[in-house]
């Protein structure tokens, strides 16, 4: 039998299993751990796990549909889960709501510890709108009494080309404030360390030792969105320019996209919270957690270059 089917062996569960993040923490984890792989999706779930690399049987890696919002069915799909990832919510108005819900049910499922990606600067009064949500959350999780783990990522690195558009413009009113953005791989390898810390922790009767703490997850630069756009420009190969928007600009640029009030604030603010200088701190640790450096935003596109 395989060490990893072994039933007295940690079972590691992970939502979001088929997104950016939560994809590549199994791919991490497949093949040194049970694990089960989580989606809204049951026939992407089974996908994902049928699909991971270095699995050798398939009691190793199990799969099923989650919905934060249903909170019964949640508990019942993490029932039997040691060790859980929760990757925050899609964003909606809603979002909180479903990660309460969420929360409840990972307590009533017993699970050992939960490990959950937050936001930098999460606040009651942060600039980014949505990083309130993220605050709550956390405050959610310190009032459930279940062992967590909080990942505060910044903004992701991978993303910054999708902001330019097919125009070739990051268009908003940022100012020349700093992002130390930080890369998704870089994330998902600090989140699978401390999934699997906490699941050997468990297994040796043991508290987690990253129970309790947050971690801020960043880039080891802070750069400006004219920056951001000269790296993407020399990545990719075509221009692109920074346009450094008033408020009243980004909302008549957004106005014909249709969102509702709350998510138009919420895009803006991702450009205004750049600019308070609220997300140009940079953290030691992604180096501390993975015993090498983050990733530039000029490594990450270069490899993103490389597997398209």
């Amino acid at each position: 039998m395989n060490p990893v089917d072994t039933p007295s062996t940690p079972l590691i569960a992970i939502t979001g299993a088929t997104g950016a993040v939560g994809s590549r923490v199994a791919r991490r984890l497949a093949g040194t751990a049970r694990l089960r792989l989580f989606s809204r999706d049951a026939a992407r779930a089974e996908a994902a796990a049928r699909d991971l690399p270095g699995t050798t049987a398939a009691s190793t890696v199990e799969s099923a549909a989650l919905d934060y919002a249903e909170g019964e069915g949640a508990a019942s799909a993490l029932a039997g889960a040691d060790v859980v990832l929760m990757v925050s919510a899609a964003e909606t108005d809603h979002r909180l709501a479903d990660h309460a819900t969420f929360i409840r049910a990972a307590a009533a499922a017993g699970v050992g510890h939960l490990v959950y990606t937050s936001f930098l600067a999460a606040a009651p009064d942060a600039v980014f709108t949505l990083a309130r949500d993220h605050h709550a959350t956390e405050e959610l999780l310190a009032a459930s009494g279940v062992s967590h783990t909080i990942l505060r990522d910044n903004f992701y690195q991978d993303v910054f080309p999708l902001f330019a558009g097919e125009e070739g413009v990051l268009r908003g009113p940022a100012g020349d404030g700093r992002v130390s953005a930080v890369a998704r791989d870089d994330v998902a390898a600090v989140a699978a360390v401390v999934l699997a810390e906490a699941a050997m922790a468990l297994a040796a009767g043991r508290s987690p030792e990253h129970s309790g703490t947050t971690y801020d997850l960043t880039g080891p630069e802070a750069f400006s969105l004219e920056e951001a756009a000269a790296v993407i420009g020399g990545v990719t190969g075509r221009p692109v320019r920074y346009l450094n928007e008033t408020l009243a600009e980004a909302r008549a640029s957004r106005a014909g996209y249709g969102a509702p009030d709350w998510q138009l604030e919420a895009w803006i603010s991702t450009y205004t919270a750049i600019g308070s200088g609220d997300l140009a701190a940079v953290s030691g640790d992604v180096q501390r957690l993975l015993g090498r450096p983050a990733q530039t935003l000029r490594q990450t596109l270069e490899r993103s270059q490389r597997q398209v």
